[in-house]
Parts: C-alpha cells; structure tokens; sequence
C-alpha cells in the first residue's frame, strides 16, 4: 500500500527540546531574564525560532527586539546542535523495520538546512535517509505541501502511496495537501496546535513501534 514513509524531524525522529530549550534559557540569561524550566519550553520546540522566543521573551516577529534574538539563538544552536538531542525511543528498530520492508524513507523539517544536515549527521542517519528536505530547500515550508511534494519527486514515490509523519497540525495539513496519507504522533511536542483527533491524520501513534507494526501488517515482507 505505501513506497516511502516521510518524517518530521524535531518532535517526531529525535527528542531536540533539550537543546533547543537550553538555547533560549542561555539567551534569556545573557539578557538578564529568568531562565525558563524546560519542561514549559518543550511543546514550543516545534515551532522553532518563533515558538521559542514567544514562550521564552513574550514577543512575535512583530516585535523590533525580534530579530535580533532570532539571529543570537541561532548563533548559540549552532555551537549545541546535539549536546542533548536524541532519537526517541523505538526510532531505530522502527527505521530497521521500514528497511526490512523494502520502503524508502526521507525526512522533511521545517529546520533550516544550515542544522538540519549536520543534525542528521550527527545522529547518525544521513547514511541511511533517502532524502532530507529542510524548510529552506524548496519557495516555501509547511504547512505548504512543496517540501512533501519534493521529497516524494526525490524518492521516485506517489503521494498517495506515501506516508507522512508530524508532531504538529502544520505536518498533518502540509501530508493532507500534498494527497499523502498523515500520521499525527502523540509522543511528539503537538504544540499549541489543539486536540490532535482533530488535526485530520489518518492514523495517532502513540509509540514509534505502533507505526512499525501497522506497516507490517499492510505491507508484509517482500
């Protein structure tokens, strides 16, 4: 039934709030500001740069210290890309699964290029991915359906035999709109993105070995 799987990566492939939210308390220190406990910081993480400071600082991209902040923190990531950050639990016997079943599988991150190839790396996938589509490869990121649609050009794979997996409604209405099939995962950082039986996936996981399963049954050993 499905070619290839697609995954977001912050949130859904690997556990990045601890670093990501590291990044803003060391932000928040050098501006004299109370530093942040990471478990509130962690369903921001998603939403990258943006998120972060909005939960951290209280401001949008509106505000005229927003700029600034954003360049900074990118700054201090890039120094901690994966000090902390990890696969979640089951990700590795879940991409050993997809490879046992013949499916191709790529990630699409809405993080920009500059740290998501070296993050890939450093987590010891780029060996194994088929593609990698960061949020500044194609004219726009999701929610747009482009970066799915160009991953899925790259893999050589329809997007309806495709499937697409996110933490974020964003991931579900880009997989929707590029005529995928989504599954929405419960583990994930979700965000501010409202109940997630409503976000329009066709599939909640709640653990990556759930989705390992479900392809084995749809689509047995060849």
């Amino acid at each position: 039934m499905f070619d290839a799987v697609l995954f977001d990566l912050d949130g859904t492939l690997a556990d990045t709030a601890p670093d990501l939210g590291e990044t803003v308390n060391i932000l928040l220190l050098e501006e004299g500001r109370q530093q942040q406990s990471l478990t509130m910081l962690r369903p921001y993480t998603s939403q990258g740069v943006r998120g972060l400071l909005k939960a951290g600082f209280g401001i949008d991209n509106s505000h005229p210290s927003y700029e600034p902040l954003s360049q900074r923190f990118l700054e201090i990531y890039a120094g901690r890309l994966c000090d902390a950050t990890r696969l979640f639990d089951g990700i590795p016997e879940l991409l050993d699964a997809l490879e046992a079943l013949n499916l191709g599988w790529g990630i699409v991150t809405n993080k920009r290029m500059r740290f998501t190839d070296p993050l890939v790396g450093l987590l010891q996938l780029t060996p194994r991915t088929n593609c990698v589509v960061s949020g500044d490869t194609t004219a726009e990121a999701k929610p747009s359906p482009l970066p799915i649609l160009h991953a899925c050009q790259l893999l050589r794979c329809r997007p309806e035999r495709t499937l697409y997996v996110g933490d974020d409604r964003r991931d579900i209405v880009a997989g929707n709109t590029a005529g995928c099939k989504t599954v929405a995962v419960s583990y994930g950082y979700l965000g501010d993105s409202g109940p997630l039986h409503a976000w329009g996936a066709d599939l909640i996981i709640d653990h990556p070995l759930e989705l390992a399963e479900y392809l084995a049954r749809l689509v047995g050993p060849k």
